[in-house]
């Protein structure tokens, strides 16, 4: 078998709280809570599980290859829901998409801080 990543876990403040709001923004579903962590699978059966810390939370970086109708669905959402977004890891272009490498790009800010990306195009490609 050839490596894969299975699962990572997420801290959050609200396990629950981050991990509806990444499902709902990338029109998945939460899974069923397992012991401390709140379950989002993605299609390539990789899991995030959000799990809540009592520590201060240090930010990460996720970021999802969506295909350009899930990033339409996805964008729309982060715009009705009123969420800050960014053209860049560096939030210097606030509400402005990018379109590297000939796609289109989004940063946004999760309940817990951490940076999450959605992209049509995986880099250098």
């Amino acid at each position: 078998m050839a490596v894969q990543l299975n699962h990572t876990i997420v801290h959050a403040l609200n396990a629950q709280e981050s991990g509806q709001f990444l499902a709902d923004v990338l029109g998945l579903e939460v899974g069923t809570p397992w012991g401390p962590f709140v379950p989002v699978a993605t299609a390539n059966g990789v899991t995030l599980d959000f799990a809540a810390v009592p520590v201060e939370i240090v930010m990460q970086h996720y970021a999802f290859l969506v295909s350009e109708e899930e990033f339409t669905a996805a964008f729309e959402r982060i715009r009705q829901a009123g969420i800050t977004y960014w053209a860049d890891p560096h939030f210097k272009r606030p509400g402005e998409i990018n379109h590297n490498d000939g796609g289109r790009g989004v940063y946004f800010l999760d309940p817990a801080g951490h940076g999450l990306e959605i992209i049509t195009r995986p880099y250098g490609g």
